[in-house]
């Protein structure tokens, strides 16, 4: 399969990576020293499942080079989705499939309103990996998941294909009839984990056994969860539970990678996992106390990162 990854971080880099190794035509599209890294050196993987290579590689900042593929993998982060949706839209042709794995619940509908939503699959992943240098990935996590579907629930053939070309990375990926379940049940843990990882600048296990620091986290997943059900999404009764069992079996030096953002004074999925609450809870007529508080206390220095590159 011809394969597109936008954005060589840690996702793109280490899932575009073993798709390289699986056999797949991947060609990347990425910018600066780590474009230039690739270009020269190619990608270097550091992974608890095992260290390789991939070069030469294909790699560009100019996506319409590329031509059509038949699967584009949005792998930025969620404030260069819209930008990232238009380079899809470059590679795309007629059967191409783009699938974003962001973090959050809004990627697939912003994708699809630049590059067609005829084309657009859901999905969410769970790893843990990130740049350590220009063309160096680290992946750190045990866990390496992939579920996928179609918005409207039904299991299609691309479905299938799509599935079976990722499983040949030997990582678990599978499809699902309601992908907007998976999407919010993953937003239920990751937004507690990053607001209050970012909050407190602290590693996971620093804070997770604090009583009050973990009544504010179980909070917020508890606005999360009222969300999603409002917006007609049923989660499992003990979802809140679930999440906060995995922040107790996290590895206790962990961070997501939005407080590893806030910390570096780098712009940050503030907007996409915060921000957001507020917004869907003031048009939903949802309370988000908890959210509008780290969101408020966030935001300054959200606000300054963003000045700093811009």
């Amino acid at each position: 399969m011809k394969i597109a990854v936008i954005g060589v971080g840690g996702l793109g880099g280490y899932y575009g990576g073993l798709l390289a190794q699986a056999g797949h035509e991947v060609a990347f599209v990425a910018r600066g020293a780590h474009l230039a890294a690739l270009r020269g050196k190619g990608l270097q993987v550091k992974s608890v499942h095992g260290d390789f290579y991939v070069a030469p590689v294909r790699a560009t900042d100019r996506p319409q080079e590329i031509g059509p593929v038949d699967l584009v993998l949005v792998c930025v982060k969620t404030p260069a989705v819209d930008a990232a949706a238009r380079d899809a839209l470059a590679m795309a042709g007629p059967d191409t499939v783009v699938m974003g794995l962001q973090n959050g619940i809004d990627a697939a509908e912003r994708i699809g309103a630049v590059a067609g939503m005829d084309r657009v699959l859901g999905a969410v992943t769970w790893i843990a990996a990130n740049i350590e240098a220009p063309g160096v990935i680290r992946q750190v996590s045990d866990f390496r998941r992939i579920v996928l579907g179609e918005l409207d629930g039904s299991i299609t053939p691309r479905v299938q294909r799509t599935v079976e070309a990722l499983s040949r990375m030997g990582i678990a990926v599978e499809a699902t009839g309601d992908i907007r379940r998976a999407l919010w049940t993953k937003f239920v843990f990751i937004a507690g984990f990053s607001g209050v990882g970012a909050l407190t600048r602290l590693e996971v296990g620093d804070y997770r056994s604090v009583p009050e620091t973990r009544a504010l986290m179980t909070s917020l997943m508890r606005e999360v969860e009222a969300l999603a059900r409002a917006s007609g999404v049923e989660l499992a009764s003990d979802v809140v539970d679930q999440a906060i069992a995995r922040i107790d079996g996290a590895a206790p030096a962990m961070k997501p990678s939005m407080q590893r953002d806030v910390e570096a004074g780098r712009p940050s999925e503030l907007d996409s996992m915060i921000g957001v609450m507020v917004r869907k809870g003031r048009h939903l007529d949802v309370p988000t106390p908890t959210a509008g508080m780290l969101y408020a206390s966030l935001l300054p220095g959200e606000l300054k990162a963003r000045t700093a590159v811009s």
